[in-house]
Parts: C-alpha cells; structure tokens; sequence
C-alpha cells in the first residue's frame, strides 16, 4: 500500500530508495564527503550515515554556493541521492539538483515529520508527486 504526497516539482526526473530524513539543514560543503556520500558534519542528525541512493528529506539547504558543485561530484562520484525532498528549496540545492540531474520536490502538503526513515519512496520532479510506501 502506498499514499501519495503532492510536492511542487523541482528538477526533473524521478529516483527511488529508502528514505533518510533529517529535521536539520544539510550544507554540502563540507558537510558531506563528495568521495564517500557519507554526511560528515560534527553533531549533525545524520553525521555517519550515507547518502548514496537514499531519498534525502530535509528542511533546505545552508553553506556555500560551492556545495551544488559538491552535488554534481557525488552524482559524478555514484554517490548521490537518488531525489531530494525539501520543505521549503533555495538556490544552492536547487542549482546542484539540475546540474547534477537529481530528481528534486519542495513543499510537499504532508509534513516530513509525519514519515519514517527506511520506507521506500519514489520522487518524480516533473510531477512534483511523492510516493511513500507503507
């Protein structure tokens, strides 16, 4: 069974995987290894965990306008997620989304804090539609 969550499309494409949501912004500058995909960010919720191929939920972005190039290295590298879901985008995640052809959504009208961590769900960015398995 699933339940589908209208978002507004971001950057096209769609990706699918087990989710990994944090109630925290994500800065990829030096936030998250480019090499590794894994979040490095002393103290943050996810510090240690991957990113690679997961559907990565998180309020929005903060850092540097570097951090989208930081996106296309992990695309480049195998080690980005497979979608981005965010509350609310800004221009960094927005630009390393569609530099790097990661399928992304903002906005959606069921709240993050209402998911779980690990359940598969599919993003389609033309669409804007979150797919959440339950």
């Amino acid at each position: 069974m699933s339940i589908t969550i209208q978002a507004r499309g971001i950057a096209k494409g769609k990706g699918s995987g087990k989710i990994l949501i944090s109630s925290e912004p994500i800065s990829f500058l030096s936030g998250v290894d480019p090499e590794t995909g894994i979040v490095i960010e002393n103290g943050h919720p996810l510090q240690g965990l991957s990113i690679e191929n997961r559907i990565l939920a998180f309020p929005f972005g903060k850092g540097s306008t570097v951090g989208s190039y930081v996106m296309y290295a992990l695309k480049m590298n195998g080690k980005a997620p497979a979608a981005i879901i965010n509350d609310e985008v800004e221009p960094i995640i927005a630009v390393g989304a569609i530099i790097s052809e990661i399928p992304m959504v903002d906005r959606p009208d069921t709240p993050m804090s209402t998911l779980k961590n690990g359940v598969v769900t599919t993003v389609d960015g033309e669409t804007g539609e979150i797919i959440y398995e339950i």
